[in-house]
């Protein structure tokens, strides 16, 4: 073999007569063939070697190996290198040494795949920046060829920018780091946005240094939120409040700004550590209170727009950026305090007259009642005292009913001057809520707007009739319609109720009375300015009882006067017999003195 190794090619050799078995030179053929044969590598199958790249075509690459024959590999698994050229060095993976047409069968994907995984972790370990070329779409990003390894690279890892098109990416090389690799399931994550940032945050870091407070910079609108719109001032960003973006009500930014758009923004706030910056849209131009007409004064009426709702009020744009509140209770004359929403819509157009004005705070109120007259201007005239009306019933209260005559005017009907003989507890079981009640005024207080109203004064007062029904001593027939700790309440006749005190339900035989029995019982107390009756069931017997003991003693002592005056006769009639004798013989003495004489 040392020997073979001297042997040098021939320049001139004649292969026709080689092939024709001639002798062209002093070599044997065999030593010939042997000398050729010790120019090529030995390779096997499944093993990766360096090649180098001899042909690109469009459809396939050939690469010297150094054997026999040139290997072939399709043109699509160098798609990821686009600046591939002739000459380059490339790791192949031997597939086959001679397929059916004696052709060498190479693979350059293979190769890579073999030894990605080393040089993936080795790209993570060193933060290394890698070359991928980007295959397809996927959800929520792109699949990226790493090394013949199919990476991942999320969507909002692509650009620093949300991007619109995804498919503008697909089929080109792009740069990236990995950022993460799962060996369980032999995933892996890629990024360009990192590579982008890195570039930006020398950008930013300058151009902050530069930056001042009220400076008016150029930009260009590069995202939309809900809270506002992020600008582009040239490699770092500024967030536009979407308070900052008008000097009126914004919905949403998109009212405002379109995507792309340039624009001018004063700089608000920034911070160089965290690098945010605070920019405003409205402060370029002039605060429309500024321009407010200078003649508009307290008591002026004024045209606008419900621009917000709340439930204490709404805010009425009565120019762009101006806005006034009308305050619920400004809304309607009416005293039953409502939300806002019950009167007014956002959209709506309204008029109102101004009630307060502070162009120094920039402040307005407004009123809508006041387009219509005070109710309670001519309150004697149309209410006076005396008159009755229909009213509806409001809602109750523990001592009366609020009902309302007309909008904005209400009133008290006290829970005493429901009913003349009803004892009522609560106004729910003498009405509801949205029904008709008949009513008088009593008392007008226009100060503090309010009325005092009954509804038993519709009737006349009965109790001046009871008076004569229900006198004291009187036995009615009654019934317990309610027991409590002190007493029952008795319905007497006519609708009259009356109290009994527990004493006054003991019966005869000594037990009580029971709720819902029906019995005589006996008044034994009428108020009239009261309104009170006490009656007393007890006393109809015991009543009875002591008349007729007092008959029986009545009795009694007329017959023992009738004893007595006979005795007194009897004693009268000795007494004078007694005296009849006695005067006889006085007469006998006398005359027989005057015979001794």
């Amino acid at each position: 073999m040392d020997n073979l190794k001297n042997i040098q090619p021939i320049a001139d050799f004649n292969w026709d007569e080689f092939e024709k078995g001639q002798s062209v030179c002093a070599v044997s053929r065999g030593e010939q063939e042997a000398a050729y044969d010790s120019t090529l590598n030995s390779i096997k199958e499944n093993e990766v070697v360096e090649g180098t790249i001899a042909k690109i075509g469009k459809r396939e690459v050939l690469v010297n190996v150094g054997f026999k024959s040139e290997g072939s590999i399709s043109a699509s698994e160098f798609r990821y290198n686009p600046d591939l050229k002739v000459g380059d060095k490339v790791d192949v993976f031997i597939e086959s040494q001679e397929d059916k047409k004696g052709q060498l069968i190479l693979s350059h994907r293979k190769a890579r795949a073999a030894q990605s995984w080393e040089r993936i972790n080795e790209a993570l370990e060193k933060d290394e920046v890698i070359q991928g070329y980007v295959k397809c779409r996927t959800k929520g990003g792109m699949i990226v060829d790493i090394f013949g390894i199919e990476a991942f690279l999320p969507g909002s890892q692509i650009d620093v920018r949300p991007i619109r098109d995804y498919d503008v990416y697909v089929d080109k090389t792009m740069e990236f780091k990995i950022v993460k690799i799962n060996h369980e399931f032999r995933n892996v994550v890629v990024s360009h946005k990192v590579l982008i940032e890195a570039e930006l945050e020398q950008q930013k870091a300058e151009i902050i240094s530069k930056l001042e407070k009220g400076q008016i910079l150029e930009g260009t609108v590069k995202n939309i939120t809900s809270y506002g719109v992020f600008i582009d001032l040239g490699g770092v960003d500024g967030l536009v409040h979407i308070t900052d973006l008008s000097w009126g009500r914004v919905g949403h930014p998109s009212e405002v700004v379109s995507l792309d758009q340039k624009l001018n923004v004063v700089i608000l706030e920034f911070d160089d550590q965290k690098k945010r910056i605070a920019l405003g849209l409205k402060q370029l131009m002039p605060h429309p209170w500024d321009n407010l007409d200078p003649n508009l004064k307290v008591g002026d009426k004024v045209k606008g727009k419900v621009v917000v709702m709340a439930d204490y009020g709404a805010f009425v744009e009565i120019a762009p950026g101006v806005e006034g509140l009308v305050h619920v209770s400004e809304m309607s004359w009416t005293q039953h305090l409502r939300t806002a929403q019950d009167f007014l819509h956002v959209g709506d157009e309204v008029e109102a007259v101004i009630l307060t004005l502070d162009r120094e705070e920039r402040k307005m109120s407004l009123g809508l009642k006041q387009l219509k007259e005070d109710p309670w201007a001519g309150i004697e005239q149309r209410f006076p005292v005396g008159s009755r009306h229909k009213a509806r019933v409001r809602n109750f209260t523990n001592f009366g009913i609020f009902v309302e005559i007309e909008e904005g005017v209400d009133g008290l009907v006290h829970i005493s001057d429901l009913s003349w003989t009803k004892k009522i507890k609560h106004p729910a079981e003498f009405t509801e809520v949205g029904a008709e009640l008949e009513i008088q005024v009593l008392e007008i207080d226009k100060e503090n707007r309010r009325l005092s109203l009954g509804h038993k004064q519709i009737e006349d007062n009965p109790w001046e009739v009871f008076e004569t029904i229900f006198k004291v001593g009187s036995i009615h027939e009654g019934t317990v319609l309610e027991s409590l700790d002190k007493g029952s309440v008795i319905g007497l006749p006519y609708g009259v109720e009356a109290f009994a005190t527990p004493k006054h339900l003991v019966k005869q035989d000594g037990s009580h009375v029971a709720q819902g029995e029906t019995l005589p019982f006996k008044v034994i107390e009428f108020n009239k300015d009261a309104k009170r009756i006490i009656v007393s069931h007890s006393r109809v017997f015991e009543d009875e009882q002591k008349a007729e003991a007092r008959a029986a003693e009545k009795q009694e002592r007329a017959e023992k006067q009738s004893r007595q005056d006979n005795t007194a006769a009897a004693v009268a009639s000795n007494n004078a017999a007694s005296e009849r004798a006695t005067l006889g013989d006085l007469d006998a003495l006398a005359s027989l003195k005057e015979k001794l004489s």
